[in-house]
C-alpha cells in the first residue's frame, strides 16, 4: 500500500472529506480565509487551477516537511459563462433554469504543496441535463439550499439524479474531487 505524506484538506466541502474517507486516506482538515479573486482573461480551467493554487499557496510557511496540503476548486461552465456558487433563491433559481435542457462542464481544479513545490491539475466532466420545471427547480432550492454548490446543484441530490441523462467523464469530479486523478497524482508523493 502507499505511504503518503501526512495529508491536510483545506477545504470546508463535506462532499470532498467524504470522498477522501471513502479512498481510505488519512487526513485532517485546515481552513484558512483566501481570496477566490482571479486576473481576467483566464480560461475556465485556468480559473479553476488558479483559486486551488492560491489556497494552497496560504499554507506555505506553515507546512512540516511530511506535511502535504490537498486543495480544490470546483467550477460550473454552461456557453463560457462561469457560474460560481449562487447569492440567494433567485440567483439560484437563475443559474438552474440557464442549466435546464443543456450540457455543460464542471471543471474541478486540484493543487498538492509539499516542501514549497505546488504540483496542480484539473479534471474536466461533460454533464447533459434534462428541462427541469419551474416549479421542480423552486423546490429543490427551497428542500436542499444548495447555497454551498458551484453551478447550484450537487449531482448527489435530486436534479443530479433525476435531472442528468448523461456524464461523459469523471462522476467524482462532478461531486467535487476526481478522486481517481487525485490518487494517481498522490502516488508521485508516495514513500515506498
Amino acid at each position: 500500500m502507499d505511504k503518503f505524506p501526512k495529508i491536510i484538506l483545506a477545504s470546508k466541502s463535506p462532499r470532498r472529506q467524504e470522498l477522501l474517507r471513502l479512498m481510505n486516506l488519512d487526513f485532517r482538515i485546515v481552513l484558512k480565509d483566501v481570496d477566490e479573486s482571479y486576473p481576467e482573461g483566464l480560461k475556465p480551467s485556468e480559473i479553476a487551477v488558479h483559486i486551488a493554487e492560491k489556497k494552497a499557496l496560504a499554507f506555505d510557511e506553515t507546512l512540516a516537511e511530511d506535511e502535504l496540503v490537498l486543495t480544490a476548486d470546483t467550477i460550473v461552465c454552461v456557453n463560457n459563462l462561469i457560474l460560481g456558487k449562487p447569492e440567494d433563491e433567485e440567483h439560484a433559481f437563475e443559474m438552474l433554469s440557464l442549466l435546464s435542457g443543456k450540457r455543460h462542464e464542471v471543471i474541478t481544479g486540484v493543487a498538492f504543496l509539499q516542501n514549497h513545490q505546488l504540483h496542480s491539475f484539473y479534471e474536466v466532466s461533460e454533464v447533459h441535463f434534462k428541462v427541469l420545471l419551474p416549479e421542480q427547480i423552486r423546490h429543490y432550492i427551497k428542500t436542499c439550499k444548495p447555497f454551498d454548490k458551484a453551478g447550484s446543484y450537487g449531482i448527489q441530490e435530486w436534479p443530479g439524479l433525476v435531472g442528468i441523462e448523461k456524464i461523459v467523464g469523471s462522476y467524482t469530479n462532478v461531486v467535487g474531487l476526481p478522486t481517481h486523478r487525485v490518487y494517481e497524482e498522490l502516488q508521485k508523493f508516495s514513500k515506498k
